[in-house]
């Protein structure tokens, strides 16, 4: 693995302290991982996930409920978000699958979010007024933070994708100029040996004057 996708991934995985179910890895050309998930019947969950980097920025991808039901599946996506409320409680599973690709290896980020987050104060009304309004203050500046930080995970992952894409045209131009440089080069020599050609004597070749 080359130090640029090294780097990604360690600054990627960075964000799974701030979400448990984020997760960003490398997915091996003629490969498939899945993943599993418990989750309670009823409660509402959300799947997303994207490409970073490799080929043409797609994978397939399945979830599968305990009982075998596909819920989602799709193949040769970029990005998508699935969100759905199970009706029966146990282990859900959702894999990613780069079977499709001969050479290339893919970087894929995923969140999976299962509930909604547990409030910071759980017990509301018990304490006086003034420290309500300082609970509801705190409440907004929560939410207010976790839409930064969802806003901030969207940019790193688009601007990590925007930079790979700009290496990797800036490697394919310096090595197309490579060969158009060699091109020159090669056919400007091969010019000069077909000029020298033109007046240089063959040998072999005796002038006899011409007698009447």
């Amino acid at each position: 693995m080359s130090e640029k996708l090294i780097g990604i991934i360690a600054l990627l995985s960075l964000l799974s302290v701030v979400f448990a179910g984020e997760l960003t890895f490398e997915l091996p050309d003629n490969e498939r991982q899945c993943f599993f998930e418990q989750i309670e019947k009823g409660v509402q969950s959300t799947l997303e996930f994207q490409v970073i980097s490799g080929g043409q920025y797609d994978v397939d991808m399945e979830l599968t409920a305990p009982n075998g039901q596909v819920l989602y599946k799709d193949v040769k996506k970029q990005y998508d978000s699935f969100t759905w409320t199970p009706d029966q409680t146990g282990v859900f599973k959702f894999c990613f699958s780069n079977e499709f690709s001969t050479f290339t290896h893919k970087i894929v980020y995923f969140d999976f979010q299962v509930g909604d987050e547990k409030p910071l104060f759980e017990q509301e009304g018990k304490h006086a007024t003034a420290m309500t309004l300082m609970e509801t203050a705190s409440e907004d500046i929560h939410t207010s933070l976790r839409e930064v930080v969802d806003s901030q995970t969207h940019f790193r992952l688009k601007e990590a994708k925007g930079r790979i894409y700009a290496e990797d045209l800036n490697n394919r131009v310096f090595y197309w100029s490579l060969g158009q440089t060699f091109f020159i080069l090669l056919l400007g020599i091969g010019q000069v040996f077909v000029l020298r050609s033109f007046f240089s004597e063959k040998k072999g070749y005796n002038s006899t004057p011409i007698t009447s």
